[in-house]
This record gives C-alpha cells, structure tokens and sequence, in this order.
C-alpha cells in the first residue's frame, strides 16, 4: 500500500483504512479513529462482467456437448457456474467485516463487526499496552495488542505492510497518549 504525500499511514489507503478525525479542546481528546476493511479489487460492475463472460463461455460449452450427445456436461458446465457466483458471493460478504479502532482520553475502544452484521466492543487501558508487529513483516506476522499477558490481534485481514503501517500508527498514538500533559499539543 503507498501513502500519498502528506498523508498519515491511516488517512489514505482506499478501501483499507480510513482516517483521522480532528476534535475540539472540549471533546475528549483523540488521538486515533480509524476503521480497518478488508481490500477487495472486484467492483460490483466488475463483478457483473466476469459473472456475464464466465456464463457466456459456460453456456456455449454446456450447449456444444449437449448437442454433441455428451449432455450430463451441460449440467456440469451450469453447477461450474453456480458455484463461482456463491464463491464470489461468499467473498463480497466476508468484506462487510471490519475493525473500529479509537483511542482517547478515557482509553482504547476496539470494535469488530463480523460479515453477518453482528459486532463486539473490546474497551482496554491503555497505559501499559504493548504493540506487538514484524518488522519488516512477513505473511504469517500478525499485529497484536498485548496486555498482562493477553493479546489481541487486529487487521487478520489486511497484507502484512498494511498491518505494519496500522501497527506503527497505534504505536504512535499510544506513545502521544503516554506523553506528558505539557509536552501534548
């Protein structure tokens, strides 16, 4: 994932992580609110074509054997189609996750919504939080959150430079979060 000019590891990357928000002296203050989505290249238009071309070409092959007198492909050459429409399908729904990560004053509040709508809140202290991330990262590196012993892991999701980037944002924050109330601006 490349970062614009000027622009915070969680300000830019489409469809990845969303930015920061800016707050008031009178609100509690912010030190990072971002939301983590799992990349999807495939648009619903895009979906469409690939569906309509693979339908197509499915199509003409099942027809061909049909009249060919092999006619039990044809109905191979339907359920081929299917599946692919419930695999693509199954994939649009496992996008609708996603992880509402905030830190504030009074601590940080993780959010996850599950692909099905339903969502957990996780609110921890984060005076002694620790963030736990390769670098540089492998596949298999995870980021983690650990505290007293118990971690948990954010943006399973995402690729391992992008959890890298949401890693060091956290971190980040938590440090301007620890900071001295008069070195704060």
């Amino acid at each position: 994932m490349t970062i614009p000019p000027n622009k915070s590891p969680i300000d830019g990357a489409p469809g990845t992580v969303d930015g920061v928000m800016p707050v008031s002296d009178d609100e509690a203050r912010i030190y990072l609110d971002a939301s983590l989505h799992p990349h999807r290249s495939l648009s619903p238009k895009g979906f469409a074509l690939v569906m309509a071309a693979v339908a197509l070409c499915g199509s003409a092959v099942g027809i061909s054997f049909f009249l060919a007198g092999a006619w039990p492909v044809a109905g191979f050459a339907g359920l081929e189609i299917l599946l692919l429409y419930f695999a693509f399908k199954m994939n649009f729904r496992d996008a609708r996750r996603m992880e509402h990560i905030r830190l504030t004053n009074e601590g940080l509040e993780i959010t996850r919504v599950k692909p099905n709508g339903k969502s957990s809140r996780v609110l921890l202290e984060p005076t002694w939080l620790q963030v736990l991330m390769d670098d540089p990262p492998e596949h298999h590196s995870q980021l983690v959150i650990a505290s007293r012993g118990k971690g948990l892991v954010l943006g399973s999701f995402l690729t391992p430079g992008e959890r890298l980037e949401v890693a060091k944002a956290l971190q980040d924050a938590l440090d301007r979060y620890r900071a001295p109330e008069h070195l704060k601006v």
